[in-house]
């Protein structure tokens, strides 16, 4: 079964960029739902955005259901969806200074963080992701950054340290249906630490509130 539009055309019609943007949403849904890793939603990205006609994009998704026809993942009892009212950032600076991406906030599906003679803290744990898999560039020169991740969450680190250290401890699957979060990037003189803590819960929620960061 394809996941390609119908046409009246042949498969040798030329496939444009919004027939090449549809494949890739669905292959990044795959790897959200863990039908693909990370190795193989690369592979196939690569093969979606060089392909010139239909014949080229219908084997990508041919392993794949169609959208709309796979059955409901199995709830977290979370929901991972984007808030309107919740503020969107895609970059955290930190520069002889600090940030903070905390609390209920929406996360795109790239977020760069850069930290020079400072650092930042990046709080998913009551995040709304945008995309089943968000990716995180951190660069920390002669800083750091702290990434927290709910333990329900997917995590790949791919980071380096080099005369420093890039935390690789929280890397592990998630429970079936939540988000992935990959976090790459180097860290020269400084750190990058990636932690697993219980999700974040305030009163009002039905939930235990957790108690105040001690920072």
């Amino acid at each position: 079964m394809t996941n390609l539009p119908e046409r009246s055309g042949t498969p040798e019609m030329r496939a444009g960029d919004a027939d090449r943007e549809r494949v890739a949403h669905i292959l990044r849904e795959a790897a959200g739902e863990g039908r693909l890793t990370l190795a193989e939603l690369d592979e196939r990205l690569d093969a979606v955005y060089a392909a010139k006609t239909y014949a080229e994009l219908e084997p990508i998704t041919r392993d794949l259901p169609s959208p709309g026809a796979t059955p409901p993942s199995p709830t977290t009892g979370r929901d991972w969806s984007p808030v309107e009212a919740a503020p969107s950032w895609k970059t955290g600076i930190g520069i002889m200074s600090g940030f903070r991406r905390t609390g209920v906030w929406n996360v795109p599906r790239r977020f760069r963080a850069f930290a020079f003679w400072g650092g930042g803290k990046i709080d998913l744990r009551e995040a709304r992701f945008e995309e089943p898999v968000t990716t995180i560039r951190a660069l920390a020169v002669m800083g750091g950054f702290e990434v927290i991740v709910p333990d329900d969450l997917t995590v790949h680190v791919k980071g380096l340290g080099i005369m420093g250290g890039f935390d690789h401890g929280a890397s592990g699957p998630g429970v079936p249906g939540a988000p992935t979060v990959v976090v790459k990037g180097l860290a020269f003189w400084g750190g990058v630490g990636v932690k697993r803590r219980r999700p974040s819960r305030r009163k009002g929620h039905g939930k235990e509130l957790e108690r105040p960061d001690s920072d």
